[in-house]
């Protein structure tokens, strides 16, 4: 009720005279303690009962940016404290694990411009000598006209030298950003979009590079105009931001949320890479065609599977799980790519397979799963309330072993025996294989040596 402190304090405004926000108590305290009413929401006379923080007690994850360490973490971990010290909570400390997750950085775009001109010049020339034509060409230009024979102080072949600056010192030249959505998959430069970017854009003449030929051109519009790379922070600022709904629009949203997982570990920083997006979406659309035809039509299958296709799904539910509790989201994507292929190659479209495997890439890729569930109508509710597959580990025992078999040190041909089989008669089935005879040439071996479960070397 009434005014925060700050309401008291008087000519509390700008130089220009505007009114400064009083209550800065939300940004600092609110959102620092909110989540104790998600423990008792319709308590209207405290922000959480004692039976409510008896039965919730503390946060047991908190995931956040670093970004996050000296705003929301601190200050949440300051006022639990507070709080704990009033003997209005029950825990010291708010949450018992923390993740932070890496940042995503963005790959910004550079074209290079020669300061004192107008002329922007492709990275792709760093480094390049020019032929006879080329020169011929570069001395048309307006920066040659200024700088004269100072331009060609840009080739450098040093490796410890700044390309960009040359020879010549006096000669230098700017990069500035351009904004990633005028830059293909190959970097090429879509040049009209770029030169009606800024107003300031519009007149530039530029040394253009041509992809296919190397050849250098100086017409304003025609050609292949290579941008520079370099991996920052996303930021509009740089112009590097990659909107979402784009990616969403084009791939799916599935795609987005898969390949952000696949990008790296959680806890380190991942540059974007649009390039890479391909792979995820083709995954996705492989693990779509174990549930349809080539007409589109959903077929399933309730033959039993086989002890093999089980040992591929169990073998998946296992890694998978593992990966989960240890936030390795990354290594999960690649379980399911290697999972799916194997299915594909058998062409295994079993409701015993593909039910469990739909729940579990549901928290993965929802949208999909949740279209497979209806299909496949394992009930009337949500994927969502579907259970976590169930691991049976006789499905991951193994019964036999292939051997690699090593003849003075190449492998020349490979044998699969039992487990239990006796070393004896695993050296009896060696030396009659018609690879081993080959080699052999009719003689004896000087050792023929057997590692359990990992190679036969036999040495002649």
């Amino acid at each position: 009720e009434g005014d925060p402190p700050l309401g008291r304090a008087k000519d509390f405004v700008t130089k220009d005279g505007y009114p400064i926000e009083l209550n800065t108590m939300p940004g600092w305290a609110g959102s620092s303690w909110y989540f104790f009413r998600y423990m008792d929401a319709n308590n209207t006379t405290q922000f959480a009962s004692t039976e409510a923080l008896d039965y919730w007690q503390n946060v047991d994850l908190y995931i956040g940016g670093t970004e996050h360490a000296t705003g929301h973490l601190l200050y949440s971990r300051f006022w639990n404290k507070f709080l704990f010290d009033l003997g209005y909570v029950k825990e010291d400390e708010v949450f018992k694990k923390l993740v932070n997750q890496g940042m995503i950085q963005g790959e910004s775009a550079f074209v290079y411009r020669i300061e004192g001109t107008q002329n922007f010049i492709s990275k792709s020339l760093i480094g390049k000598a020019l032929d006879e034509d080329e020169i011929v060409a570069l001395k048309k230009t307006e920066a040659y006209k200024i700088h004269g024979e100072e331009l060609f102080g840009l080739v450098s072949s040093k490796k410890d030298e700044n390309p960009l600056t040359g020879i010549n010192k006096k000669l230098k030249v700017n990069s500035l950003h351009s904004d990633v959505s005028f830059v293909n998959k190959s970097n090429e430069l879509m040049l009209q979009d770029f030169r009606y970017w800024r107003e300031d854009y519009r007149e530039i003449k530029y040394i253009l590079q041509d992809r296919e030929t190397g050849k250098v051109t100086f017409d304003e519009v025609d050609g292949v105009y290579v941008v520079g790379r370099e991996t920052e922070k996303m930021s509009k600022s740089k112009y590097n931001v990659v909107n979402p709904d784009d990616i969403v629009n084009e791939y799916g949203a599935d795609t987005l949320r898969m390949y952000e997982m696949f990008l790296g570990p959680i806890e380190q920083a991942k540059p974007w890479s649009t390039n890479g997006i391909d792979g995820v979406y083709k995954f996705l659309r492989k693990f779509w065609r174990l549930f349809y035809n080539e007409a589109g039509e959903f077929t399933i299958s309730d033959e039993k599977a086989s002890d093999e296709e089980f040992k591929i799904l169990h073998t998946a539910i296992k890694k998978i799980s593992d990966d989960i509790e240890k936030f390795s989201l990354n290594t999960s994507v690649s379980n399911f790519m290697i999972c799916v292929n194997e299915l594909t190659s058998r062409k295994c479209n079993k409701r015993d397979i593909l039910s469990p495997l739909v729940s579990l890439i549901a928290p993965f890729a929802p949208h999909l799963a949740e279209e497979f569930y209806a299909e496949l109508e394992e009930g009337n509710n949500s994927v969502c309330y579907s259970s976590w597959p169930v691991l049976d580990e006789k499905y991951l025992k193994e019964d036999a072993f292939e051997y690699p078999i090593m003849i003075n040190g190449k492998m020349r041909t490979k044998i699969k025996f039992g487990l239990d089989m006796p070393q004896s008669d695993i050296q009896k089935e060696v030396l009659a294989n018609t690879v081993v005879q080959k080699w052999l040439e009719g003689k004896d071996p000087k050792k023929l040596i057997v590692v359990p479960k990992k190679i036969i070397n036999v040495v002649i």
